[in-house]
């Protein structure tokens, strides 16, 4: 009797505690928690441009944040001859863009400016992230390295939506990152 007893008192206490977690996880703010995984996700790595610490440390630019490789700066370049020196690909002091074998890529504005994503729309932010493809589009350009689309495709629905969310939450910042440059000889998907 004893031990039947203290069986039912450790379920009540876990579907007490289980509907405690559950209500929690509904009550979570999308915008924080799409903040939160931008941050962790490393969102600012590549599409806020630096402006540079004390000891010459990269930070992000917090006028310019998520708003993608500026337009006027300049860009790096690959050649067959870096990768027989170990560099698979080379970036720029912003940490934007990148040339590698696939030609350059430049990280897009993230912001819901007009220069940015303001005309997407979440389920084209999903498709973007699962298939790998600009603007979820089906016959879109591919998004190019070192996007980790394939690793953020993997988040389930709520944390893309979240991603989201908090994206469009943030100031919108006019930039017009530039278009993908094809490697010499290796023509880029029509757009």
């Amino acid at each position: 009797m004893r031990n039947i007893l203290i069986l039912g008192l450790l379920a009540l206490v876990l579907t007490v505690f289980g509907c405690q977690q559950q209500q929690q996880m509904q009550t979570v703010d999308p915008v924080a928690h799409g903040k939160y995984l931008a941050i962790i996700g490393g969102c600012h790595d590549c599409h806020s441009p630096k402006i540079f610490g004390p000891q010459g440390e990269p930070l992000p630019d917090s006028t310019r944040l998520l708003s993608g490789h500026p337009a006027n700066e300049p860009y790096p370049t690959w050649s067959p001859a870096d990768m027989q020196r170990n560099a698979i690909a080379l970036t720029n002091p912003m940490l934007s863009a990148w040339a590698g074998p696939w030609g350059v890529s430049f990280a897009i504005n993230l912001t819901p400016d007009s220069t940015g994503m303001a005309e997407w729309t979440a389920e084209a932010f999903t498709q973007a992230m699962r298939t790998g493809k600009h603007q979820g589009q089906p016959n879109g350009r591919p998004i190019l390295p070192p996007m980790p689309w394939q690793a953020i495709g993997q988040m389930t629905d709520s944390d893309l939506n979240a991603l989201w969310a908090y994206l469009r939450s943030i100031p919108p910042v006019s930039n017009q990152a530039p278009l993908p440059v094809p490697q010499v000889g290796a023509p880029m998907p029509a757009l």
